[in-house]
């Protein structure tokens, strides 16, 4: 299951809290899936991977309770934390920064707070996007990208759908090595 992170409804499209649904909505263009399907509070696709049916997930219940929709889609499809994916962004990295870990804590981002709980695990990958700090929290989440950081976000979401395809069919150790490296 790979599951992107944002708010639900027009008014959310697009800002800084929904880049995990942009990057799932890219993933999906360029697999040909179509996440249209109502279940559990959220809107699903799917595609087959090697024999293995690999579920697109958008909670679209509000971030802070992103975990009511995941955890009941994991039991429904008898999914471990382990074969799950979050894709959200994260304040504390540097805009446009990609990072892929195995297991974390929530790191304050309330969305990952509620995915943890309903898991009970924090043993689950994660790509956390960096969408910088600026101001106060909320009103920088739910903020629109400027033009110029919209031009590098665009660059990290091109990334982070290359990096799901590594993580696929190479699995989430190569990705991590090649797009965790640092820059600086």
């Amino acid at each position: 299951m790979i599951v992107g992170l944002g708010n639900p409804g027009r008014a959310y499209a697009h800002t800084r809290h929904n880049v995990g649904f942009d990057i799932l909505d890219l993933f999906a263009k360029r697999r040909k899936v179509r996440i249209l399907s109502r279940q559990s509070r959220a809107l699903v696709g799917s595609f087959d991977h090697y024999g293995e049916q690999v579920l697109l997930v958008k909670p679209q219940t509000f971030m802070n309770e992103s975990g009511q929709s995941v955890g009941d889609l994991a039991r429904k499809h008898h999914i471990s934390p382990s074969d799950i994916l979050v894709i959200y962004d994260d304040l504390d990295l540097p805009l446009g920064k990609l990072r892929i870990r195995m297991r974390g804590s929530s790191g304050g981002h309330k969305g990952m707070r509620s995915i943890i709980a309903h898991l009970h695990s924090e043993d689950f990958p994660r790509m956390r996007i960096g969408i910088g700090r600026a101001g106060e929290a909320i009103d920088h989440v739910l903020s629109r990208f400027s033009r110029k950081d919209r031009a590098i976000i665009d660059v990290t979401v091109e990334q982070s759908v290359d990096a799901l395809n590594m993580i696929l069919e190479e699995g989430i150790e190569a990705a991590m090595n090649q797009y965790n490296r640092s820059e600086d």
